[in-house]
């Protein structure tokens, strides 16, 4: 198993308006990816920053996540730190 880590930041007046461009859109989106497994999105208390892992049974399906998640468009006020692909190694 594979996840795709995603780093954004997210301007303070923007919060609400990601996150549901987040619920309605990314998350959906995601969930139709090859090999898709779960997914888990998080926001910092202050909501200024978020971090998603998001699981797929092969590297190449994360790999190609990753790739798409790279690809398009964000949302006003938010901008992508960091999307890697990593592999899991143990799960509980």
């Amino acid at each position: 198993m594979y996840a795709v880590v995603v780093t954004v930041k997210i301007e303070p007046d923007q919060a609400d308006a990601s996150r549901t461009v987040l619920e309605n859109e990314v998350v959906p989106r995601v969930a139709q990816a090859p090999g898709f497994s779960s997914g888990y999105w998080t926001s910092a208390d202050d909501q200024t920053n978020g971090l998603s892992m998001v699981l797929f049974d092969t590297k190449d399906n994360a790999e190609a996540a990753a790739n798409m998640a790279r690809s398009m468009p964000v949302p006003p006020g938010v901008t992508l730190d960091r999307i890697e692909v990593r592999e899991v190694v143990a799960q509980a």
